[in-house]
């Protein structure tokens, strides 16, 4: 290996501790470092020396021949002014004019591989992680911990006996030498989808879901009978399904057979488990003079207490995900009849969908009358009043409507508190 990458590498790998999760090059600015842990990590300056294009385009190019010389490394992606290497078990991202106003170079690191046992999860959850579920969604916020939890479960199902896959782009999951690890099959996952199932796995763990493309393939090796895992990232689990259907992705009625259980990671811990399945009833709010509206209905309950939280059907021609479990109980009129209130400031479980005309926000009846303060990635955007329906319509064409829908397609986590 030629010296003067070599120096640029040993460089780079000098910025690094057994406590360092990430470090940050950018130009014009002191090298950085994030350390600590998931959801407990703190940005701190490497030295005081500011990085120059030049030092910066050394350490790219020391980086790219350097993965192209060790059959170990390899570039995932190259375009113009973007970059994304696996340089061992560093995932590198690399961006420059005139696709970033900067050089910039990201380079990551997992210092934590956990087995399982290390998550301490309860009896119930661990039988049926090994007798039943079989379409698992991973869900979490960047940093939260998702895909060490994933190749955590790929390595369990292994040592289970079973033939384990990964596909990923970049191929960075901390796996055994016994999970062979995919990516894109000339620049298509769905292409290596389908070789994938020539191999016959077992289990395919597929980090991450973004595109449409990527649901889907993830939707037809599931269907084909492949047991799945698949990373999002989402605010909550019930955004993860959300990010399932959006666009009509997965259809309603095949979401609990694609995926029937969503564990959601914060800091590195599971937060929160939901089981999904299917049923035929009435929805929860219509009454039953309404029988003849009775239709396929997906239950998302909390796993572990078995609780109804959100229900999902079609209604209108729309898909409606409602919440159906209040947190906040008064009274009306010396106590007779209960009603779910809520306080200011409280955050509200919503939903929202949109067609060519309107966007809907939902809400759920025990917040009929109310006004909610709609956020987009904690962002304000407005404020609206929620209906005697539980639901607030707003029109596409208004200065809300569309930066709503903008905020959805950008994959914006959606939000609401009670003004």
């Amino acid at each position: 290996m030629a010296d003067w990458y070599d120096e640029e590498i040993e460089l780079l790998e000098s910025y690094f501790d057994e406590h360092t999760m990430s470090v940050h090059l950018i130009e014009n600015t002191p090298p950085r470092a994030k350390r600590g842990s998931p959801g407990d990590w703190t940005l701190v300056d490497l030295s005081d020396e500011i990085l120059s294009y030049e030092d910066l385009d050394a350490m790219a190019n020391a980086i790219m021949e350097s993965a192209r010389n060790d059959r170990f490394s390899f570039i995932e992606i190259q375009e113009e002014g973007a970059v994304v290497v696996q340089l061992r078990n560093l995932r590198i991202a690399i961006a420059s004019p005139p696709f970033a106003d900067k050089y910039e170079i990201s380079a990551i690191r997992p210092i934590t591989k956990l087995s399982m046992e290390d998550y301490d999860l309860s009896p119930k959850l661990m039988k049926r992680l090994e007798t039943r579920a079989e379409g698992i969604l991973v869900s979490g916020a960047p940093g939260s911990g998702k895909s060490t939890f994933a190749a955590a479960l790929a390595e369990f199902y292994s040592q289970q006996g079973n033939v384990v896959k990964t596909l990923e782009q970049p191929r960075d999951l901390q796996v055994s030498e016994d999970i062979v690890q995919y990516s894109p099959l000339d620049g298509s996952m769905e292409k290596a989808a389908d070789v994938l199932l020539l191999v016959r796995p077992d289990y395919v763990v597929y980090d991450e879901l973004r595109k449409d493309s990527d649901f889907q393939a993830y939707a037809d090796l599931r269907s084909a009978g492949v047991g799945m895992v698949g990373v999002v990232h989402a605010g909550s689990a019930i955004d993860a399904i959300q990010r399932l259907i959006h666009g009509g992705r997965v259809e309603l009625g095949q979401v609990p057979s694609t995926v029937d259980t969503v564990i959601h990671i914060e800091a590195g811990r599971v937060a929160k488990v939901s089981s999904l399945s299917l049923k035929v009833k009435l929805p929860t709010g219509m009454s039953s003079s309404q029988r003849d509206l009775a239709r396929p209905v997906v239950e998302v309950r909390d796993f572990e207490e078995g609780i109804l939280e959100y229900e999902m059907f079609t209604f209108g021609g729309e898909r409606v995900v409602m919440p159906v479990r209040g947190e906040v109980t008064t009274y009306r009129r010396a106590g007779r009849t209960p009603v779910k209130r809520g306080v200011p400031g409280e955050s509200v479980p919503i939903s929202v969908s949109y067609s060519k005309k309107k966007v809907t926000i939902y809400a759920g009846r025990k917040y009929a009358r109310q006004r909610l303060d709609i956020y987009a990635d904690n962002t304000y955007l407005f404020t609206t009043v929620i209906g005697r329906n539980g639901e607030s319509s707003i029109r596409i064409k208004t200065k809300q409507g569309k930066a709503l829908v903008d905020a959805i397609e950008e994959g914006a986590v959606i939000t609401a508190k009670i003004a």
